[in-house]
């Protein structure tokens, strides 16, 4: 992404700080690759809540600092239902409103879950669910 003054870090489809080569490493998700030298140093898991910008880390309260103690993950279950995310905010009239009061909710609550519920089906299962899924162009 090319830097700018604006201090917003939710981007959809077509913004303009994305540049052309950053737009095909995101369509393919090879944006991602380097993240897996993170897990192996021990410093991510292949599965796990997306690590966010302290801007969202910052808002967590009571029950959803329980977040925090996961190790940061290349995939999840809100990474599989959120993986049009710059497409969604496209097509909405206020992204960041709608990224601050529906998406960011939902992501909390579903890693609320993936923490409480966690097995080693599930992440074996949501391994598989991101490696097969169908990019959505």
């Amino acid at each position: 992404m090319v830097v700018n003054e604006d201090s917003n870090t939710t981007s959809i489809l077509g913004d303009n700080r994305i540049t052309p080569l950053g737009a095909i490493l995101r369509k393919y998700k090879l944006d991602e690759l380097p993240e897996l030298w993170n897990v192996l140093k021990g410093d991510m898991s292949l599965v796990g809540p997306r690590p966010d910008v302290p801007e969202f880390t910052d808002r967590l309260k009571g029950k959803e600092m329980a977040i925090l103690q996961l190790r940061p993950g290349i995939t999840g279950p809100a990474t599989l239902k959120y993986s049009n995310e710059e497409r969604l905010l496209a097509e909405v009239d206020n992204p960041q409103k709608y990224t601050d009061e529906i998406i960011w909710p939902d992501k909390v609550r579903l890693n609320l879950d993936y923490y409480y519920n966690w097995s080693l089906a599930k992440d074996i299962q949501i391994i598989f669910r991101t490696v097969f899924r169908r990019n959505i162009v």
